[in-house]
């Protein structure tokens, strides 16, 4: 087993155990979120903290396999199921000089699996409290 970055050990922990407050822990104020579903980012550790918690319900069977690092910038090769389809995606994380992740982007494939999991994360988020609040701000 490759020793990585304390971040990314973090942030492979969080993951499994889906743990919201773990992952802001790891993230910069200002993170910037770049989801396979859609082309808009989301911004702020929270919020990209809550999204993640959401996509960790929806995401079963969820194995990194290859990790590529080139200084403070990371590449997760990734496998999982959405509902009865099989995905596989990079997670490409850009960590900042404190060691905090600062930019988190995720490509995914196939297009139907990503059609799932917009489907799943629309749901999930519309019913969420904290999203709820967002849509109120911003009106």
């Amino acid at each position: 087993m490759h020793s990585h970055h304390p971040t990314i050990e973090r942030f492979f922990l969080a993951i499994k155990s889906n743990n919201v407050d773990e992952l802001a822990s790891i993230f910069d104020d200002n993170i910037i979120f770049k989801p396979p579903t859609y082309w808009k980012d989301w911004q702020g550790k929270e919020v990209v903290a809550r999204i993640l918690s959401h996509v960790g319900s929806v995401f079963k069977d969820l194995e990194y396999k290859r990790v590529l690092c080139n200084d403070l910038d990371y590449f997760l090769e990734f496998s999982c199921k959405i509902g009865q389809l099989d995905a596989t995606g990079v997670d490409m994380i850009s960590l900042n000089k404190r060691g905090l992740i600062e930019k988190f982007e995720v490509v995914m494939r196939p297009y139907k699996s990503v059609g799932e999991l917009r489907g799943y994360m629309n749901l999930l988020t519309s019913n969420d409290p904290f999203f709820k609040s967002l849509q109120v701000k911003t009106k």
